[in-house]
């Protein structure tokens, strides 16, 4: 079966009684329906969460075989409560762009899936609808303000950065002319629009730890220089109040549930390649404040997820991982190893073995910080058991206990194994991981450890405009922040084409961006991709709905 059918055919619970696996009072739930509720940020217990045990869950550098880090999240989950360890999943919502576009859901797969599959993966509770419409109320208040003659605050049109967003891969919108028309249209000049999910209003209201530090972070945002370079940032337009309030439901924790019956908390969905890439701080503690294991998990591979959400989110949040599982699957390591992806189902252990490097070098960059990691060999059908073998003794060589995992046609059942050794790693953990730098080193500092301890780099060269940045940051008193490295996710390097672990590059800068309201600064290294655009076949194709309301093709 499919994805879809597979999840059409489970039996839902009653989010209450979700609820009350988590010993939620009814209410204290804000229903969506049957089977969703948003969770009140009062349940929140900061004693709680620090004594309850965090499970990171991160991969190898991505490659087009697939990794599956969700479905590993949520199997994994599954499988701790098998084994009598209450365990509740916190992950990022999906985003519509790649629903329709090449990639599909993201609500994991097969017996190892968050449900009601069709809502969290569409409109869902209308958290992103909410951060697209903040968003662009900032953007129209910016116009505005250049259009006014009498409360205009003098911003530079030249110097706005602040683009519009939508929920939507469309690539004709990435680079637009706005305000054309004559002078009662506005004032004519080059724009576009991002993905929402890329938005810096998704990145701040992931870090933000309630209301009302939602709001400062807000009214933090820089919009630009005004014509004799001061910064304007968004309170000066008095944005932030209004943007606030359409996020004052947006920032509750979505409850759901797994295939298993299992508590699920799904929100936020920051880009883990220009952001942080990890759900909210306010999910994470709220999972942390409700049961005594949270499984969470970093987009990307460890170079670019698992960074951020040590070095941005932990240090911001004070959260500190217990386990960190490092997700592999054989097909990937084949292809860092060099195999065509057109066999990547063929047994090839000589594949297997060359591409173990990648595994090898994220596994020293989870040691790193100072934390204990465990291997997951998502198990696919064509795996054969030498190739397999050969990833268990390359773990235990480095002292790395590795585990197989069978949680798309098992569930939980196909991870309790793993559960095992997570549980063993959570529970033996003491102390707090150890950030990669200090917030308060130089900013240039603080690339070049990124780059040359994570990514495996000889140095980092620097654009002049990121030169110029640089000294911009410095004149903003924002050179204090953490750095938030855009880099490709296909490889450690800046370029996608160097698998496995390249060595003898440099990282090259282009430009810094200034995230002040979420906290962080963006160096761009290569081109980001903020506007996907869809596929020659999109997936929208294969998505359609019957008379009874029953979706299907969505995967």
């Amino acid at each position: 079966m499919t994805d879809i059918e597979i999840a059409q055919r489970a039996t839902l619970k009653h989010i209450r009684e979700i609820a009350s696996q988590l010993q939620v009072e009814e209410n204290d739930l804000e229903y969506y329906g049957r089977y969703k509720a948003k969770l009140p940020l009062h349940l929140i217990d900061d004693n709680k969460v620090k004594q309850h045990k965090l499970v990171l869950v991160t991969a190898i550098s991505p490659t087009p075989a697939g990794e599956g880090k969700t479905t590993i999240s949520i199997g994994l989950t599954q499988g701790m409560n098998r084994i009598g360890k209450k365990t509740t999943v916190v992950l990022r919502e999906p985003s519509l762009g790649p629903v329709f576009g090449i990639k599909g859901g993201a609500a994991g797969g097969g017996y190892s899936q968050v449900l009601p599959m069709e809502d969290i993966n569409l409109h869902f509770t209308g958290d992103f609808a909410a951060i697209e419409k903040a968003h662009n109320l900032l953007a129209a208040l910016i116009d505005n303000n250049i259009q006014s003659k009498s409360r205009t605050v003098g911003l530079d049109p030249r110097t706005i950065a602040w683009k519009r967003v939508m929920d939507m891969n469309d690539r004709s919108l990435r680079k637009i002319v706005i305000g054309l028309g004559g002078t009662a249209q506005g004032i004519p000049r080059e724009s576009g629009f991002d993905i929402t999910a890329a938005s810096e209003i998704m990145a701040i209201l992931c870090l933000s730890k309630n209301l009302q530090d939602l709001k400062q972070r807000l009214g933090n945002i820089f919009i630009g220089f005004t014509h004799d370079k001061k910064p304007v940032y968004a309170r000066d337009l008095k944005a932030h109040g209004a943007m606030t309030a359409l996020l004052k439901d947006a920032i509750k924790p979505n409850l759901v549930q797994t295939i298993e019956g299992t508590p699920a908390i799904i929100h936020g969905g920051p880009f883990a390649n220009i952001a942080q890439g990890t759900n909210t701080v306010v999910a994470t503690k709220m999972g942390l404040s409700l049961s005594p294991y949270v499984v969470t998990e970093a987009g990307f591979g460890a170079d670019l997820g698992a960074e951020k959400f040590l070095d941005i989110k932990c240090v911001s949040a004070g959260l500190s991982p217990s386990a960190v599982v490092v997700v592999a699957t054989i097909r990937a390591l084949k292809y860092h190893g060099g195999a065509d992806l057109k066999t990547i189902k063929d047994a090839n252990p000589a594949a297997v073995e060359r591409g173990l490097v990648n595994l090898e070098k994220h596994l020293e960059n989870v040691k790193q910080f100072g934390l204990q990691p465990v291997v997951a060999i998502n198990k696919f059908i064509t795996d054969t058991d030498e190739e397999i073998a050969l990833v268990k003794a390359r773990c235990a060589h480095h002292g790395v206990r590795a585990a197989v995992a069978e949680v798309w046609a098992k569930g939980g059942e196909g991870a309790e194994e793993l559960a095992i050794l997570v549980a063993a790693t959570a529970d033996s953990a003491t102390g707090t991981f150890t950030p990669l730098y200090s917030w308060d080193a130089p900013v240039m500092d603080k690339i070049h450890t990124i780059a040359t301890k994570i990514y495996g780099a000889d140095k980092v060269e620097y654009g002049a405009q990121a030169k110029a940045d640089l000294k911009r940051i410095t004149d903003l008193g924002l050179d204090h922040l953490p750095v938030c490295m855009a880099k490709t996710q296909k490889s450690l390097s800046d370029n996608p084409d160097l698998i496995g672990r390249p060595t003898g590059f440099n990282i090259t800068v282009r430009e810094i961006e200034v995230a002040a309201g979420a906290g962080f600064l963006v160096p761009i290294t290569g081109e980001m991709m903020r506007m996907p655009g869809l596929p020659a076949t999109p997936s929208a194709e294969f998505i359609d709905i019957d008379e009874n309301g029953n979706i299907q093709g969505l995967f």
